[in-house]
């Protein structure tokens, strides 16, 4: 009989546990327009995703943290990775039609085509040198401040 007690699911209230600390002490602050938008402005910079926790972290000291982000160097990272996915398809390409052309024709033919491929080889490593010149000077220009 014991075993059959034992089995039995428990049953008890639904619902979220509790917390350990609820936070039950609530405070009222009064803005002026000016100092409203000056506190959302440095809510903003914060980065925290609460005003509450925003509002604990000012009043006991917590370092105040700044995140900016610059809109410009984003698009430059995004449009940055999705030329570098089309760079390395353009490699997988590459090592494809080099196979093909040993394997479907004659070595003379080969290599007359795979002189063309490595003038066009050629013309994208240059592009390649420039977009790491470019990424080096715009690291050095928005970056580095």
């Amino acid at each position: 009989m014991n075993e059959n007690a034992s089995n039995t699911p428990k049953r008890g209230k639904g619902g979220r546990a509790p917390k350990n600390d609820p936070a039950n002490y609530r405070y009222s602050v009064n803005f002026t327009a000016v100092e409203h938008a000056r506190f959302l402005t440095m809510f903003e910079q914060s980065g925290l995703q609460s005003k509450a926790r925003f509002i604990a972290a000012r009043v006991f000291g917590d370092e105040f943290r700044v995140v900016k982000i610059d809109r410009s160097a984003m698009e430059y990272i995004t449009k940055l990775t999705s030329f570098y996915a089309q760079f390395r398809s353009v490699g997988v390409n590459y090592n494809q039609v080099v196979k093909e052309l040993h394997s479907n024709f004659s070595e003379k033919k080969a290599l007359a085509l795979l002189y063309k491929l490595e003038k066009a080889t050629i013309d994208l490593v240059n592009i390649g040198n420039k977009i790491q010149e470019l990424s080096e000077e715009f690291k050095a220009n928005n970056l580095g401040k």
